[in-house]
C-alpha cells in the first residue's frame, strides 16, 4: 500500500542483558531514556501548533476533536478526553477517544481489534463525524489497521485529520494531512510502545487539549475558570481563585463560586 519505512519502534534497544541488570540500573537506564522523549517532542511543535489552530478554527464552527488508537494509545486518547470535562467544564462530547474493541478494551485487550480497518469508521459515524471535526490517529507503529482504515475513511469525507505516531515516514504519517512524527528512538524494553513512545504521545495530547481549551477561551489568566467543582480540593481551588481575582474573603469567594456555579460565571457576575 505504502513504500517501506524504517520501522524505529521495533528496532533493538541500545541495552542488553536487563534481566541480568540490578534493580538501580533498571530504573536509571529507563530514566536516562525517558529524557530523550521531551526533545523529540520538541522537534514536531510547529506541527502540534498547526494542529490547535486548525482544531479551534472548527471548534468556532461547532466542530470536535476525535481521537482513535488501539492498546496504550487509544487508552491515552481516551485518558486526555475524558479530563476535558472536569478541567475545562466542556461537554463531554467536544473531546472524544475511541478505541479498538470498544471501552471494554481500555482495562483488557480485545483479540484481533486492531486488525479491522473499517470499524473504526463505524464507529466515528455513531457520533455523525463531520467536515467540522478533527480525527487524530494515534499509532506507535503507525501501521495499525483500525488506526489507518479510520483516517482514510476520514479524509475521503472531507475530514481534517492528523497521525500522532512515533514512526516518521509510516503509512500514518503519510496518510494524513497532518503528520506528527516523534522519533524517539528505540525502546529500554525491545518494542514496547507503551514506554517512550506513551510518554511522547501522552505529551503532545496535552499540548493539544489544553492549548485548544485556552485558543477557545476556556482558560483565564492561567486559571481553569470553567473546571466542574466536582470535589472539595476543587471547590477550595476555585474559591481562591475568586479571592485573588475579586480581593473577597475567603467566605465571601466560596458564596459566590456555590452561586455561580464556576470561576468564570462568578467573577464576571461580581466584576460588573
Amino acid at each position: 500500500m505504502v513504500e517501506k519505512h524504517i520501522k524505529i519502534t521495533e528496532e533493538p534497544s541500545h541495552y542488553d542483558g536487563l534481566d541480568k541488570m540490578d534493580t538501580l540500573d533498571i530504573v536509571t537506564n529507563i530514566n536516562n531514556e525517558d529524557k530523550k522523549v521531551a526533545d523529540a517532542v520538541q522537534m514536531v511543535l510547529p506541527q502540534v501548533a498547526k494542529v490547535v489552530d486548525e482544531a479551534a478554527e472548527r471548534f468556532e464552527k461547532g466542530g470536535r476533536l476525535f481521537y482513535i488508537g488501539a492498546g496504550t494509545s487509544g487508552r491515552l486518547g481516551i485518558l486526555d478526553a475524558s479530563e476535558i470535562p472536569p478541567t475545562f467544564g466542556m461537554p463531554y462530547d467536544k473531546v472524544i477517544g475511541l478505541i479498538a474493541g470498544g471501552d471494554k478494551a481500555i482495562r483488557k485487550a480485545v483479540e484481533n481489534a486492531e486488525d479491522d480497518t473499517k470499524q473504526a469508521w463505524k464507529d466515528l459515524q455513531e457520533y455523525d463525524i463531520n467536515k467540522n471535526d478533527v480525527l487524530v490517529g494515534i499509532a506507535a507503529s503507525g501501521t495499525t489497521p483500525y488506526v489507518l482504515g479510520g483516517v482514510a475513511d476520514a479524509k475521503a469525507n472531507g475530514i481534517l485529520t492528523v497521525g500522532i505516531t512515533n514512526n516518521p515516514g509510516s503509512p500514518l504519517a503519510q496518510a494524513t494531512d497532518i503528520p506528527i512524527g516523534v522519533n524517539v528512538g528505540p525502546e529500554f524494553l525491545t518494542g514496547s510502545t507503551r514506554m517512550k513512545s506513551g510518554t511522547s504521545q501522552k505529551l503532545v495530547l496535552n499540548m493539544i487539549s489544553t492549548a485548544l481549551m485556552i485558543r477557545v477561551g476556556r482558560v483565564k489568566g492561567n486559571k481553569m475558570v470553567n473546571m466542574q467543582l466536582s470535589n472539595t480540593k476543587l471547590v477550595d481551588r476555585g474559591t481562591r481563585y475568586i479571592m485573588e481575582e475579586l480581593g473577597l474573603d475567603y467566605d465571601d469567594a466560596e458564596r459566590a463560586l456555590k452561586k455561580y456555579g464556576s470561576v468564570k460565571l462568578a467573577v464576571d457576575a461580581l466584576k460588573k
